[in-house]
C-alpha cells in the first residue's frame, strides 16, 4: 500500500465527508452499513433535483428538448459506465440498466444463459456468496429442466482457510461441457477480494465469466478487459455506488457467446436513477477510486487488528488479513467490510447494543446463501464518510463488551 501522508489524507477525508448532508446532519450517529446501501453526496442530490426541475421527461420517446436531453443523459451514462470500468473496447460492449444487481444477474441468467445452454452442459456458480448470485442460476437450470434440457449446476470450489475461490480445484473441475462461471468480486460478508484474476487461467480462454461487483464498483478500482479482470459480465447496483435505489447496470463484453439482449418490451427506464448514477460516477472519479480503496481498507484493518486480539470475538473470513502489519502475499485485504460474532452475545442483541451507542450496523444472516437464522453476524462496512475516530470509538465499545 502506498505511503500515507496523514495531513493530506485528513484534509481529503474531511473534504469528502462534508459533502454528505445526512452524515453532517447527525453527528451523534455513525453509519456503518455501506455494504447494504451507501449515503449520497450533495452532487448526486443536486443532479437529481436539477434534472427533475429542468428537463424531466421520458427517454427515447419524444423529439422535444426535454425528451432529447433525457435520452442524451441515459446514453451518456452508458458510456460513463464503460469509462468507469476501464473498458478497452467500448465499441464492442453494451451497458443495460436494471433495478439493481439482483435484477442484473437475473437478466444475464434469463436473457443470455438460458438460450445459450444445451442438454448436458454444466455451469459453476458460488454457493456461499450472496443469494442474488446463486438463485438466478438455479432458476435458469429449473427453467431449462422444464423444457427438457438437463444442465448440471456445480458449486464453485472455495478454500476453507481463506474463503477464497480455489482456482486449482476449479481448473480440475472444468471440462469440455463447462459453459459458464459466476463469481463475486468482493465478498459481502468476509470483505475480501476473491482473487477473481485467477479464474480466467483456471477456466481457460473460452468460458464466459459473470462477475457480481456489487461490493467492488465504487469501493475500489474495477478495470475490465485486462488480464486481472478478463470477464464477460460485470453487474452492480446503483444504490451501493452513491446513486439512488432502483437502478443498476450490467456491462456485457459480447465476445464470448452471443451478445446480451434483454428480452421483452423495454419500458420506461428509471431516468432519475440513471441521472443519479451518472452524477455518482463523476463524483467517485473525482474522489479517486484508488484513494477510496486505501481509505476503507485502512479503516477495516484498524478494526480487525483490534478485534482479533479479543477472545470474545470471532472474525469471519481470511485470518491472514487481520493484522495491520500483514505482509503475506496471499493475504486478503478487507475492502471496507468486517464481519464478526460475539461468543456470548447474540448478533441481533449486539446490533441493538451498538445502536444504543450511536453505531448503525447490519446484524443478521446477511443474505448469505446457505446461511440460516442461527448463523447471524454483525457486519461493519465503511465508506469515504467514515473516519478513524469513529472506528476507535467503536473499538472502545466492543472492548467494553469483551
Amino acid at each position: 500500500m502506498p505511503e500515507r501522508n496523514p495531513g493530506e489524507d485528513a484534509s481529503w477525508e474531511q473534504k469528502l465527508r462534508s459533502q454528505f448532508p445526512i452524515v453532517t446532519a447527525h453527528p451523534e450517529l455513525t453509519y456503518l452499513d455501506s455494504a447494504a446501501t451507501s449515503q449520497k453526496p450533495r452532487a448526486v442530490l443536486d443532479a437529481v433535483a436539477t434534472y427533475l426541475t429542468t428537463s424531466n421527461a421520458n427517454a427515447g420517446r419524444g423529439t422535444y428538448p426535454w425528451a432529447n436531453r433525457t435520452t442524451e443523459l441515459v446514453e451518456r451514462t452508458r458510456e460513463r459506465v464503460k469509462e468507469f470500468l476501464g473498458d478497452r473496447q467500448p465499441e464492442r460492449s453494451t451497458v443495460h440498466f436494471t433495478s439493481g444487481a439482483t435484477e442484473g444477474l437475473r437478466s444475464v441468467a434469463r436473457d443470455w444463459l438460458v438460450p445459450y445452454l444445451t442438454d448436458g452442459d454444466e455451469i459453476l456458480v458460488p454457493f456461499g456468496d450472496h443469494q442474488a448470485n446463486l438463485e438466478p442460476w438455479l432458476e435458469a437450470a429449473r427453467s431449462l429442466r422444464q423444457r427438457g434440457v438437463d444442465v448440471t449446476v456445480r458449486a464453485l470450489p472455495v478454500q476453507a482457510s481463506s474463503g477464497d475461490y480455489d482456482h486449482r480445484a476449479l481448473a480440475r473441475m472444468v471440462g469440455p461441457r463447462t459453459r459458464f462461471v459466476a463469481a463475486t468480486h468482493v465478498h459481502h460478508v468476509y470483505g475480501g477480494d476473491m482473487n477473481v484474476h485467477r479464474l480466467r487461467t483456471a477456466v481457460g480462454p473460452d468460458v464466459p465469466i459473470c462477475l457480481d461487483a456489487a461490493q467492488s464498483v465504487g469501493h475500489l478500482p474495477v478495470r475490465v478487459g485486462g488480464p486481472d479482470l478478463d470477464v464477460d459480465f460485470v453487474v452492480f447496483s446503483g444504490h451501493k455506488v452513491m446513486a439512488l435505489p432502483g437502478t443498476g447496470a450490467v456491462w456485457a463484453r459480447n465476445t464470448r457467446g452471443p451478445a446480451l439482449r434483454p428480452t421483452g418490451w423495454q419500458g420506461t427506464p428509471n431516468t432519475t436513477g440513471i441521472v443519479s448514477l451518472l452524477a455518482a460516477i463523476d463524483w467517485l472519479d473525482e474522489a479517486g477510486p484508488e484513494r477510496i480503496a486505501r481509505h476503507v481498507t485502512r479503516l477495516a484493518t484498524r478494526l480487525t487488528d483490534r478485534l482479533h486480539r479479543l477472545d470474545s470475538y470471532e472474525i469471519l473470513g481470511c485470518p491472514a488479513s487481520l493484522a495491520v502489519d500483514s505482509a503475506l502475499p496471499t493475504a486478503q485485504r478487507r475492502h471496507g467490510i468486517v464481519t464478526f460474532r460475539h461468543r456470548d452475545i447474540p448478533s441481533d442483541d449486539l446490533g441493538f447494543i451498538l445502536y444504543s451507542h450511536g453505531f448503525m450496523v447490519r446484524a443478521d444472516n446477511l443474505c448469505q446463501a446457505g446461511a440460516d437464522e442461527m448463523g447471524g453476524a454483525v457486519r461493519v462496512s465503511v465508506h469515504v464518510y467514515n473516519t478513524e475516530e469513529e472506528i476507535d470509538r467503536l473499538r472502545a465499545v466492543l472492548d467494553s463488551l469483551a
